[in-house]
């Protein structure tokens, strides 16, 4: 198993591997994110992970941007470079591709956002 030593990482990528993201191209935005990554000699600063199911299957694929909370959709080889080089190089989000933002302690969709709201969570009742 590897340890990184992760004390000058100022990103980190959470990308979508699950099923729905597969299927709609998860492994090649996968590795356009690490390829690019790489190919810009940021390997120290940015940290990427792949996880299962986000949650968010009807926007797949999708990956999630920290410290800074942005969620982006649709993501292909291309994107996930412009992700790379747009977000995590020069601070700026790329906003055609964003599902929700950190802001005010919530996330929230951008106002023109297309993707769908999602069902609730379900309130668990004190018994």
């Amino acid at each position: 198993m590897t340890t990184w030593n992760l004390s000058e990482t100022k990103h980190h990528v959470l990308i979508c591997n699950g099923s729905s993201c597969m299927r709609k191209g998860g492994e090649e935005a996968t590795q356009a994110f690490r390829d690019e990554i790489t190919k810009l000699d940021l390997d120290s600063t940015i940290h990427t992970t792949r996880t299962r199911c986000n949650g968010r299957c009807k926007d797949a694929c999708v990956a999630i941007v920290y410290p800074e909370g942005t969620w982006y959709k649709g993501l292909t080889p291309e994107l996930s470079r412009e992700i790379v080089q747009q977000h995590l190089v020069k601070g700026e989000i790329v906003e055609e591709a964003v599902i929700y933002q950190y802001e005010n302690n919530s996330f929230t969709p951008p106002v023109n956002s297309k993707s769908i709201k999602g069902i609730e969570k379900p309130v668990k009742e004190n018994v």
